[in-house]
């Protein structure tokens, strides 16, 4: 194995003042496995602004801005979100979870999306 290389020793990142790294958990276990794109753009945002809680005031337009997508795919993309466990919703507050140590098994997955066709079925 080659040794590690910094490609720009210049640039290295710092863990800045705020609540915003990701936990290596969330790939490593497998909750990032069946998320859609604008789900994990959605995670991500919430991360970069929330607080040392993971608490995040920013609302629905601007959320739905941020992501280039309608309020109503915003709520699809946070229902998927929460039916994994990965935030929870309180309106008009957004909370980033702790991360569950055991890694996201393929019924959970095969959970939330029977619980999201569930939902479209109701309109």
């Amino acid at each position: 194995m080659k040794p590690k290389r910094i490609p720009d020793p210049s640039h290295l990142r710092r863990c800045p003042k705020q609540f915003s790294w990701i936990d290596h958990r969330l790939v490593r276990l497998g909750h990032v496995r069946g998320r859609s794109a604008h789900a994990l753009a959605l995670y991500l945002i919430l991360v970069a602004v929330g607080d040392a809680d993971g608490v995040s005031w920013y609302g629905d337009e601007r959320l739905g801005l941020e992501l280039g997508c309608s309020v109503g795919t915003l709520h699809k993309v946070r229902d998927e979100l929460t039916d994994a466990g990965l935030i929870a919703y309180d309106r008009p507050f957004y909370q980033v979870l702790e991360l569950a140590d055991q890694p996201a098994t393929m019924p959970q997955l095969g959970d939330a999306l029977d619980r999201l066709a569930h939902k479209g079925e109701r309109g």
